[in-house]
């Protein structure tokens, strides 16, 4: 929960006819932390909807409210970032989910690649995952997204490189040059049309070459984020912040 425009804010998973339910946690805090009252209203987000909604009964379990109007978010990106991390050391993961969530990512995808040091095995990784999607939940409600970016778990070099092919237009981030990502060519989509764009930044050594020709040969441009060297927790957000800009979302 946040406070935007002076209304209480909550996600949900989705919302079905005219009534919302929420529960957990946040049902708890609304009545007891702030002690809200039947008829108060409220906004609740699903799906890059906001809904307002109007409180209808309250326990420490479950909160039910009104839905009062919906309208499609307004804070959400025009285009679906989706960013590639190469796994960083110690908690810098952190930082960059609660930055990327802020500037409008729209998933987050840890990657392991040839020199990140952090090689958790995807057992022992799951109690990481579910911070990071607490802290992209608190991320979104601060900054009033309509929407949770998803923390995936970890994956490979080579399925990176399969999902970046995917992608509607990829970028590598390679701290040995490339093209400006400011010069490709990012541009504005037009009215009801989906783009899904693919980042991909390396950990604190950055990447391999083979890495790099690697991307290259599987058509994902290879860019360059100026002549300093960015730290890993760096480097996404001021990427980020140049696709924003670029299409129209900052």
């Amino acid at each position: 929960m946040t406070l935007v425009g002076n209304m209480p804010r909550f996600f949900v998973d989705s919302v079905s006819g005219n009534t919302i339910s929420i529960r957990g946690n946040d049902a708890y805090h609304i009545g007891r932390s702030l002690r809200m009252r039947l008829g108060d209203i409220i906004t609740v987000c699903a799906d890059r909807v906001e809904y307002r909604a109007k409180i209808l009964s309250i326990s420490d379990k479950e909160v039910v409210c009104d839905v009062l109007s919906a309208e499609k978010s307004e804070n959400e990106p025009t285009v679906n970032v989706v960013l590639y991390q190469a796994l960083p050391k110690s908690d810098k993961m952190d930082l960059i989910v609660q930055k990327a969530v802020e500037l409008g990512v729209y998933k987050i995808v840890p990657v392991i690649t040839a020199r990140c040091v952090s090689r958790p095995a995807k057992s022992g990784y799951e109690k990481r995952v579910e911070r990071y999607n607490k802290i992209a939940l608190e991320a979104a409600k601060q900054s009033g997204r309509g929407y949770v970016p998803e923390v995936t778990n970890f994956i490979s070099f080579e399925e990176c490189l399969g999902e970046l092919k995917e992608c509607d237009e990829s970028f590598m981030c390679y701290e040995k040059g490339g093209v400006s990502l400011s010069k490709t060519g990012i541009a504005p989509v037009s009215e009801g049309e989906e783009k899904t764009i693919g980042l991909f930044i390396g950990c604190e050594g950055g990447f391999e070459s083979h890495e790099a020709e690697s991307c290259s040969q599987a058509g994902v441009t290879v860019v360059s984020l100026g002549p300093r060297i960015l730290r890993c927790e760096t480097a996404p957000l001021a990427a980020l912040s140049v696709i924003m800009s670029l299409t129209g979302n900052m």
